[in-house]
C-alpha cells in the first residue's frame, strides 16, 4: 500500500475551499492534466460515482471513484475502483475560520501489477506527488481568485 499525503493553506472560508473542491466538472482547470465527470448521482453525496481521466490527448487512464463518506464542508472519501488506481482517498477541509482553511488530500493506493507496480512506483511516485503539490498550489489560487 502507498501512502501519500500533501496539504495545502488556502487564503478562503472552509464553504468556499468546498465548494471549489466539490465542483468535480471544472477540477481540470487546477488538477494538472485531469477532466472529471459525475457518472452517477449527483457528485454530492455517499454512493455517487466519479470518472477522472488523467493524461494527454487519449493517452492516459481513467481513475473511477466511488463517495463513501460526505461530510460538507469538511470531509469526503472516495474508494478508487478502476483497473489502474485501486484503494481509498481523502479530501479535507480544515476550518481556519473565515481567512482561510487547509485542503489535504490523503491517499492510500495498491499499485497495478503486484511486485512489478511497486517497483514501478519508485519511478511514478516523485512526479505523482510533484504533480499534486503543483495541482493544490494551483488549487488554492483559483480558489483564492474566487472567494
Amino acid at each position: 500500500m502507498i501512502h501519500v499525503t500533501e496539504r495545502v493553506e488556502v487564503a478562503a472560508p472552509a464553504a468556499a475551499t468546498w465548494a471549489a473542491l466539490t465542483d468535480w466538472t471544472t477540477q481540470g482547470e487546477w488538477m494538472l492534466g485531469t477532466q472529471v465527470r459525475v457518472t452517477r448521482g449527483d457528485g454530492h453525496g455517499v454512493g455517487s460515482t466519479l470518472a477522472a481521466f488523467t493524461g494527454l490527448g487519449k493517452i492516459g487512464f481513467t481513475d473511477h471513484m466511488e463517495i463513501t463518506t460526505w461530510d460538507p464542508p469538511h470531509r469526503c472519501e472516495v474508494t478508487h475502483t478502476g483497473r489502474v488506481v485501486r484503494g481509498t482517498g481523502l479530501f479535507e477541509i480544515l476550518d481556519r475560520g473565515a481567512d482561510g482553511s487547509t485542503f489535504v488530500w490523503q491517499e492510500d493506493l495498491r499499485p497495478p501489477l503486484g511486485k512489478l507496480g511497486d517497483l514501478g512506483w519508485l519511478v511514478v511516485g516523485p512526479a505523482f506527488r510533484l504533480g499534486v503539490r503543483q495541482s493544490l498550489r494551483k488549487f488554492a489560487a483559483y480558489v483564492e481568485a474566487r472567494a
